[in-house]
């Protein structure tokens, strides 16, 4: 018989290479990108997963082995009182999803530690780190469990033994430490002295002043036709290439330079500093000139008056070589052409065309500019543009958008080409005896100034960490569609979103800039013509669509033990497919009334089903202002009916 301590030793021994090493220094790379940009790193676990998460967070702050700046990781059941008074008020499943809800922003990252994947209140973290857009990670016991399931990634340990799993766990968290030192500490192969994991996006183009002048406008002038705009404020940003190195100083992990010309002027100055407050390195080759100043007048998030400074060319100087050292380090490059000249400097041009042989080129062109230099990765005009290059006089839809991408594939000295096509999203064009890959993007209403932009920088940036570019431009449609949705420019003074943002972050941003938030909820078991109708009726009543949807245990409390016939993530995945729907929330009680507390909606919209009825969660909505309405019932269209036809169908057989 084997010794009680060797049989652990051998069960130890067994699992330990099954560990997945990979998996875990991919975590540790994120890590290293998203924490020193600001991110945070929240763990928590029950018991002796506990003790491992704290382990894990006491390493970051601190230091594993290698010195460095100390990173943002805490442990969500360190703090006693929060815990306690947590599950007094709240119950115990809330304990941390409630601590989740208080700490965690989007681009954050959730670590989860249960041996059996099935502890309530880790689930009910996961569930709420979705909810918000946190990348949510969990080391577990064997696979399958629902932790594993509810995570976007997981480490399972292949071993029945608790004890095992445990020690596995505190092997996963010294190899996630010296993984994160590892990127942060070691220098890079090549890069001029950059970090691994700190990577260098120079962005090359013209920049503007942009400015703002926002207020209502609720009554006509007594001189004229014309809105006034009252409680008007003014806001100023940077324009042009300059929107686009703003925008990039939001990706986790990535330094910008900015490659441009300024203005010898008040604007240009102001533009200056604006730039250095948002931590772009500036490369000014301009030695007179002045910069150009867009003003828009904005009421009711609508642009209504638009004008433009005139501004004298820019005189360009020599290129320095800080610029062509920069462009050496990079490992992506963009250009943002808005027709200024820069993209005609003759130094400039050689050293972009030096650099494309080595890593990523992208070029977002002008039709008063210069054509791309050749080597270019990838070149996206938007379908104006490339009208404009092209002369062609195909028509504003898929295929003439497909036909202008053909004749600059063909014109230029470039490898790809995509057309940016609005709310359509763009279409790509790799080979002219290939088909278009199309990209369609989700609906999205808001302003869209810098959508464009923002699409270039995520394409540059998916690039330049070596994603095809058909990923990288599907990710970047996303990405500026997120942006519109967030609100465009005005959405530069919150913290970024990365990916789509979460239903509670995307209704406040609706509610700030004066929109309107709707919620409707239900079980929405088997999807049926009378749920999109309730859905698509109550979307038209707002500016965003939250659903509220019962959770498995909640809909076999109210329907009985045979249902849902379909499980909550599938149920939610089904409604946020749809294009009425702007977002999705799973709550666990009868009545949605925690998180209706939470989403505070402007509409609560039930079925005319319920119509002359008192509806439960009426007087909260009504607390805070809120309006409770009934829209048309699609009658003959009942989810239980549907089910117990199906089942007498069934039994007849």
């Amino acid at each position: 018989m084997t010794p009680p301590g060797r049989a652990h030793i051998q069960a130890l021994a067994a699992a330990l290479p099954l560990l997945d090493v990979g998996r875990l220094q991919e975590w540790g790379r994120i890590l290293a990108d998203r924490l020193p940009a600001g991110r945070r790193l929240l763990v928590a676990g029950n018991g002796g997963s506990a003790a491992e998460a704290q382990h894990l967070t006491s390493e970051l702050v601190g230091r594993f082995r290698a010195e460095r700046a100390p990173l943002s990781a805490i442990a969500l059941h360190a703090d006693s009182s929060s815990v306690t008074a947590i599950a007094n008020d709240y119950g115990p499943d809330e304990v941390f999803a409630r601590q989740v809800r208080a700490h965690g922003r989007p681009g954050d990252v959730l670590l989860l530690l249960s041996t059996s994947g099935t502890s309530p209140n880790v689930l009910a973290a996961a569930k709420a780190g979705r909810e918000l857009d946190l990348t949510v990670w969990t080391l577990t016991g064997p696979a399958p469990n629902p932790l594993a399931a509810a995570a976007d990634r997981a480490v399972c340990v292949d071993t029945a033994e608790v004890a095992t799993v445990q020690e596995c766990h505190l092997v996963a968290v010294h190899v996630l430490c010296a993984a994160v030192d590892s990127h942060l500490t070691e220098p890079a192969a090549s890069g001029g002295g950059e970090l691994e994991g700190v990577r260098r996006l120079v962005v090359v183009g013209d920049v503007l002043l942009d400015r703002d002048i926002t207020g209502t406008a609720d009554r006509l002038s007594p001189e004229a036709p014309v809105p006034v705009i009252a409680d008007s404020r003014s806001t100023e940003r940077p324009g042009g290439a300059g929107l686009a190195a703003v925008l990039a100083t939001r990706e986790p992990g990535w330094h910008v330079t900015l490659v441009c010309g300024l203005g010898q002027d008040a604007p240009g100055a102001r533009v200056r500093t604006l730039l250095d407050e948002a931590g772009v390195e500036v490369i000014d080759l301009a030695t007179s000139g002045t910069t150009p100043v867009k003003t828009r007048v904005r009421a009711a998030d609508r642009t209504l008056l638009r004008f433009d400074t005139p501004a004298d060319p820019l005189q360009l100087g020599p290129l320095p070589d800080t610029v062509r050292a920069r462009l050496e380090e990079a490992a992506a490059v963009v250009v943002c052409d808005y027709g200024r000249g820069i993209t005609s400097h003759d130094e400039l041009r050689q050293a972009l065309t030096n650099v494309a042989t080595g890593r990523p080129l992208l070029w977002d062109p002008h039709p008063k500019g210069a054509a791309p230099v050749p080597g270019t990765a990838l070149a996206v005009p938007n379908t104006d543009e490339a009208l404009l290059l092209t002369g062609g006089n195909e028509p504003h839809d898929l295929g003439g958008d497909t036909a202008r991408a053909l004749r600059l594939l063909t014109a230029w000295p470039v490898k790809q080409v995509a057309i940016t096509r609005g709310r359509d999203g763009a279409v790509l064009v790799a080979d002219p005896d290939a088909h278009p890959l199309v990209l369609p993007a989700r609906p999205a209403t808001g302003d869209t100034c810098g959508a464009g932009d923002q699409l270039a920088v995520t394409t540059a940036v998916m690039l330049g960490t070596g994603r095809l570019p058909s990923h990288a431009v599907a990710a970047a449609v996303d990405a500026a569609t997120a942006y519109v949705r967030a609100g465009g420019p005005a959405g530069l003074t919150t913290p970024p979103s990365h990916g789509w943002p979460g239903p509670l972050e995307l209704a406040a941003r609706v509610r700030a800039r004066g929109g309107k938030v709707v919620g409707a909820g239900g079980c929405f078991d088997l999807l049926h013509a009378g749920h999109l109708s309730l859905l698509a009726q109550a979307r038209r009543l707002g500016d965003v669509l939250v659903v509220c949807v019962n959770s498995d245990t909640s809909v076999r409390r109210l329907k009985g033990e045979d249902r849902p016939v379909v499980g909550e993530h599938e149920r939610a995945a089904l409604l946020r497919a749809l294009d009425c729907v702007d977002g999705v929330l799973v709550f666990g009680e009868d009545t949605p009334e925690k998180l209706l507390a939470e989403l505070r909606p402007d509409i609560w919209v039930k079925g005319g089903d319920y119509s002359g009825r008192r509806i439960a969660e009426a007087d909260l909505v009504e607390s805070w202002g809120g309006e409770v309405v009934t829209v048309p019932y699609l009658d003959g269209h009942s989810t239980t009916t549907r089910i117990n036809r199906l089942a007498q169908q069934a039994g007849t057989r």
